[in-house]
């Protein structure tokens, strides 16, 4: 492969937008905001930051993320109606580049039930919002949602239209997931041979995995002249979800003898960022699950072990390394002290203030290392995962509350009894309370000594380290007030853990910084 041969795909990453709109998941502005910084450190092309017209906060939101985020182009999406448009032109204005996302419907059944317009009122309408798009930018990209159930002829007609009516990006979305590869890699062939036809316009594509071919169906589309891939990470989104991300990325990266292309994707941050998404969001990345999932890179069987250790090449056909997924065992204790800290979240990847506007600053330092200390006391040996565990559940919100102590008692025929000393802007406040369980009775106190008691929602907790003492994480997913929140708590203990998780989320909501979810007036690409 020459490299005049190789073509370069472009990664539209739509994890803000279509991701956001995965069932349960609720992001805050910080967390957007964090997400995003992630994404351009990852190399993608273009971010999706959001739907601007469909609340306030999400307009915010998206404005902060073209203020503040550099490097990648930043997305709005928008309906063909002209206050749509002018929502998105005003969030990106301080875009250092910016792309105006205008869709509407091809299929019969959504122009009929969703749209109620016919197909020439519905050509007649994009062209008129492309038109008023590129008004604002001279970067609009054009969807008709569920092509893959549409009338081809009549999908050809409405792209042709939108070409011409100055549309410089073109997106083949298979809405809800229908479209086999061979099916839609000859849709993509002819989209290029009929309407494209060598012009300065970029193919995108933009699949869900209802049937469990998001992927396929991506890459059989690079394979057939698409050079833009829209897609999440972690693969999250609507239903079952978008094209993942690392997958695409990894097998276009492996596989470049077959593809011929190649991506801008700096693949050592797919596994930071992943975990930073699965954290955020509560959706928990399977084990299973290719290129980020816990068993990606594990061995088990003896014939395989043997083998890996003879030569990594006879089962491995990528590096963990590639993908950030450090191989070596990192052990500290209770007598490592700050430097040697410091310097293992340095050589974990995580930037300290002063190499990054974005790093963690002395005080967040200070504060991990406290937590550090503490865990050591309890666990002994400490590893990496245990490390990235603490950063990943650091603090993302100002931190109104803190535990002081929790002790509970609890067992067979006794009520379940917690009391809890938090430390509030004025001073100790001690609170005592029952519940169900040990986990109802420390939530119940804490809710009583702050003054706050959320509805919970989720509730999940799962081991992210080894060994009999294994850190826990709890997620704890509440609403307060119509705002949603998911604090996450990190301990060897799962009762301590869900409390600091429930007072997490607390200080989430007195920060007030937390959005409720607005619901998407139309079904989206």
């Amino acid at each position: 492969m020459t490299a005049s041969s190789t073509r370069r795909i472009h990664i539209f990453d739509t994890t803000l937008r279509d991701g956001e709109q995965s069932p349960g998941v609720a992001l805050n502005h910080s967390q957007k905001i964090e997400i995003a910084h992630g994404l351009a450190r990852l190399g993608v092309d273009v971010i999706e930051a959001g739907f601007p017209i469909t609340s306030d906060g999400d307009f915010e939101c998206v404005s902060r993320i073209a203020r503040e985020v550099r490097g990648p182009t930043i997305a709005a999406l928008a309906r063909t109606a002209r206050a749509d448009i002018e929502r998105a032109a005003a969030a990106l204005e301080a875009a250092q580049k910016r792309r105006i996302h205008v869709f509407t419907s091809a299929s019969a059944v959504q122009m009929q039930h969703m749209l109620r317009k016919t197909p020439e009122q519905v050509i007649e309408s994009s062209v008129r919002a492309v038109e008023f798009a590129r008004q604002f930018t001279d970067d609009v990209e054009f969807s008709g949602q569920d092509v893959m159930r549409a009338d081809f002829e009549f999908v050809i007609r409405l792209y042709r239209a939108a070409i011409e009516a100055g549309a410089t990006v073109i997106n083949i979305p298979d809405t809800v997931g229908y479209g086999t590869p061979i099916e839609y890699g000859a849709l993509i062939a002819r989209v290029r041979d009929e309407i494209v036809m060598g012009r300065n316009v970029e193919i995108s594509t933009h699949c869900h995995d209802d049937l469990g071919m998001a992927t396929a169906n991506s890459l059989a589309a690079v394979e057939n002249g698409a050079t833009q891939i829209e897609c999440t990470i972690n693969g999250i989104g609507e239903r079952a979800g978008n094209t993942a991300l690392e997958e695409v990325v990894m097998a276009i990266h492996t596989r470049r003898d077959h593809y011929q292309a190649e991506t801008g994707i700096h693949t050592r941050e797919i596994n930071r960022v992943s975990r930073l998404v699965s954290r955020l969001t509560g959706m928990v990345v399977p084990g299973n699950k290719a290129i980020v999932g816990d068993n990606a890179f594990a061995h088990e069987s003896g014939i395989h072990q043997d083998g890996v250790l003879k030569h990594k090449e006879t089962y491995e056909i990528m590096n963990a390394e590639l993908v950030g997924r450090e191989a070596a065992v990192m052990v500290m204790g209770k007598h490592s002290g700050r430097a040697a800290f410091r310097k293992a979240l340095q050589d974990l990847g995580y930037e300290l203030e002063g190499e990054n506007d974005h790093g963690l600053n002395d005080d967040a330092l200070n504060a991990l290392f406290v937590r550090f200390k503490e865990l050591a006391d309890r666990k002994g040996q400490i590893y990496a995962d245990d490390l990235r565990s603490l950063v990943e559940a650091g603090t993302e919100v100002e931190q109104t509350f803190q535990i002081d102590s929790i002790q509970v008692l609890s067992g067979t025929r006794v009520t379940p009894t917690a009391t809890v000393r938090i430390e509030t802007p004025d001073g100790i406040r001690e609170a005592a309370a029952t519940g169900d369980g040990p986990v109802s009775a420390v939530m119940n106190a804490v809710s009583q000594a702050t003054g706050i008691t959320p509805e919970l929602e989720s509730y999940r907790v799962q081991s992210v380290t080894r060994g009999n003492e294994a850190l826990g994480e709890v997620n704890a997913g509440v609403r307060y007030k119509g705002m949603t929140v998911m604090g996450i708590g990190l301990a060897t203990d799962v009762v301590e853990a869900s409390g600091r998780a429930w007072l997490h989320a607390i200080n989430q909501i007195v920060a007030g910084q937390t959005k409720e979810k607005s619901p998407m007036t139309a079904e989206t690409p």
